[in-house]
């Protein structure tokens, strides 16, 4: 996510945002966040139609990783933040849950296949497509012609 959307989620101002970040470099590694180039800038400021001239953003955006919006809402110190981090790691620990019980639901798969004869292959070959195809994220639509 772009930091005028975060700080727009945040409710403070992009300087605000930034400033915070710059203040805690030392918590923002690569894989956190990164600055885009000039050229991407460029193009993004093409596509989203803002001014070229006086006014508008004079600087690249930082782009945050999901673990960039974590750390974020751990340095702002506002009530919203607070509530963001919050949330931020419930959703990491529903995650875990998700993930937990999909390797259990597959390890109970493979003792019931050890203990059952050949028959059941087929049911259980089924069973395992079924249980893929539930994780995998369908393909985008493109857009445009």
């Amino acid at each position: 996510m772009l930091d005028q959307d975060l700080a727009e989620l945040y409710q403070v101002e992009t300087k605000a945002l930034v400033q915070a970040v710059q203040r805690n470099a030392r918590r923002f590694h690569a894989d956190f966040m990164f600055q885009l180039s000039f050229q991407e800038f460029t193009a993004l400021r093409s596509q989203i139609v803002t001014s070229k001239g006086r006014g508008g953003r004079r600087t690249p955006p930082y782009a945050f990783t999901e673990h960039g919006v974590a750390m974020l809402s751990s340095v702002l110190r506002s009530d919203r933040a607070v509530e963001i981090n919050i949330e931020v790691i419930r959703a990491f620990v529903k995650l875990r849950q998700l993930v937990t019980s999909n390797a259990e639901l597959t390890s109970r798969l493979k003792n019931l296949e050890q203990n059952y004869d050949s028959q059941f292959k087929v049911v259980f070959d089924a069973i395992r497509q079924l249980m893929s195809e539930t994780t995998q994220v369908p393909p985008k639509r493109r857009i445009g012609f």
